[in-house]
């Protein structure tokens, strides 16, 4: 069962700037599992970095969908689904455009074995 590390659902994020660590609290360290992210944002010009132990699996990559927010589906909008070895997990958003975007978005690891 799946535990969720982070999410949030119209997330702001300004123009030409970069969120603090999204991820905070007990789960931001984990062990051996995987990791699934799943991110839309409200429209193009929103990038997303994620590391585990400093290691990037997303390294300021496009949102490759977005759309208004609401319903955010696992499948339909997964950018990462990753076997870790575990260590802590940093995300952030970066905005590139010029205005407001919003960015819906679900953080979950699986312990494994």
């Amino acid at each position: 069962m799946a535990i969720v590390v982070a999410s949030g659902v119209t997330v702001s994020t300004n123009a030409n700037t970069k969120t603090a660590d999204l991820v905070t609290g007990v789960n931001q360290f984990v062990g051996k599992g995987t990791l699934v992210l799943a991110i839309r944002g409200s429209a193009a010009g929103m990038n997303v970095s994620l590391t585990v132990n400093g290691v990037p699996l997303v390294d300021d990559q496009a949102v490759a969908s977005f759309g208004t927010t609401g319903a955010l589906s696992i499948i339909d909008h997964q950018m990462v689904n990753q076997a870790i070895n575990g260590g802590r997990i940093q995300l952030f958003l970066r905005n590139t455009s010029g205005g407001t975007l919003t960015t819906d978005y679900y953080l979950g690891f699986t312990p494994g074995k």
